[in-house]
């Protein structure tokens, strides 16, 4: 795991996903660190700055042509990943990032490739080999249900739960976290916050209820009905959804999601060691907070795992500030890395 997840992310080059700049080794205590882009910004700081302005009754609704453009980027490059025979496996708003004033102001870049796989030719179940993917609020029915082969429609059902965040600056499908950090899939109380939601599947359809979801407008509905098929082999692919008629409408998609204008939202925080020991249980919910882009280190020694869930095969993850300069633990010399850093030991 820990050489294949960076030679995989050294051949992935895409505007829309996270770019590895460089790679370090510290033999000393066996560490590897990885150098991405610097993003200011994620939609889980996004979507959480529009919904407390809706818990002050002050609603600030995501612009109509911000929420087109960010999720028009999205399938861009998860279209990307797809091709070429990538799963995401944990797609979630704190891992969609949007880069800050600069060169690439406004792009989406999707990161946290921790568990992202290859499935041109698995030797085995990818089920086999991670039990539990994608983080609670964001895994499809078919994963919940404990489906042992599945496609990348997984990936298009959790694009459709941050659409569906992104119009109401609520989480489409939340539910109560207790039992989450298992290595069974299935969970009862998930499954029926899924089917309150959007009613049981009948004949194929995806029988959305919309009565049950609030803030949904009229333009989005036809396609959050397409991503949120309950049928994994009916569900639009990401191909498909970039030529929906919904992208062809007025506000028109850009590569700026901002559109040029003051970007509101502040900046990404930085978590202290101690703060993260505080915060370490939220990363396997759905509010768990991605990679900001700076470094992420690896540790041999132990199994993969991640996607919001732990098991006999899990990661341990822990975020944490720039390491200081006098730390018994450090990058090599020669290596300075930026503000925030990611540490994730296998």
């Amino acid at each position: 795991m820990c050489c294949v997840f960076p030679q995989l992310l050294r051949e992935l080059k895409h505007p829309n996903v996270i770019n590895l700049q460089r790679v370090f080794l510290s033999h000393t205590d066996r560490k590897v660190w990885l150098l991405f882009d610097y993003a200011e910004h994620d939609l889980w700081h996004i979507i959480k700055f529009h919904r407390a302005a809706k818990a002050n009754k002050k609603p600030v609704m995501v612009p109509k042509g911000m929420v087109k453009s960010l999720l028009y980027q999205i399938l861009d490059g998860i279209h990307y990943l797809h091709s070429n025979w990538v799963l995401h496996r944990d797609l979630k708003p704190a891992n969609i990032l949007v880069m800050g004033e600069g060169p690439e102001r406004g792009r989406v870049k999707i990161a946290d490739m921790g568990f992202a796989r290859l499935f041109n030719s698995p030797l085995k179940p990818l089920a086999d080999l991670d039990p539990v993917v994608v983080t609670f609020w964001y895994r499809a029915p078919e994963l919940l249900l404990g489906a042992r082969h599945y496609t990348k429609a997984i990936d298009i059902w959790a694009i459709g739960c941050i659409f569906a965040e992104l119009l109401t600056s609520e989480p489409i499908f939340h539910c109560r976290q207790e039992d989450i950090k298992t290595s069974n899939p299935y969970h009862h109380d998930q499954l029926d916050r899924i089917f309150n939601v959007m009613g049981y599947p009948l004949a194929g359809k995806s029988n959305l209820c919309l009565t049950n979801v609030t803030g949904v407008v009229a333009e989005g509905v036809v396609q959050l009905q397409k991503l949120l098929l309950m049928d994994p082999t009916k569900r639009i692919t990401s191909e498909q959804a970039m030529q929906d008629p919904y992208f062809q409408e007025d506000p028109q998609h850009s590569q700026d999601v901002f559109a040029g204008l003051p970007i509101p939202y502040p900046k990404r925080e930085f978590l202290s060691d101690e703060e993260q020991e505080d915060k370490s249980d939220k990363v396997g919910s759905g509010r768990g907070r991605g990679l900001s882009a700076g470094v992420v280190g690896f540790q041999e020694g132990g199994g993969g795992g991640g996607g919001g869930a732990s098991g006999p095969s899990a990661a341990k993850r822990v975020r944490l500030a720039a390491p200081p300069v006098t730390t018994a633990v450090a990058p090599p010399p020669s290596f300075h890395p930026p503000a925030t850093a990611f540490s994730q030991h296998y």
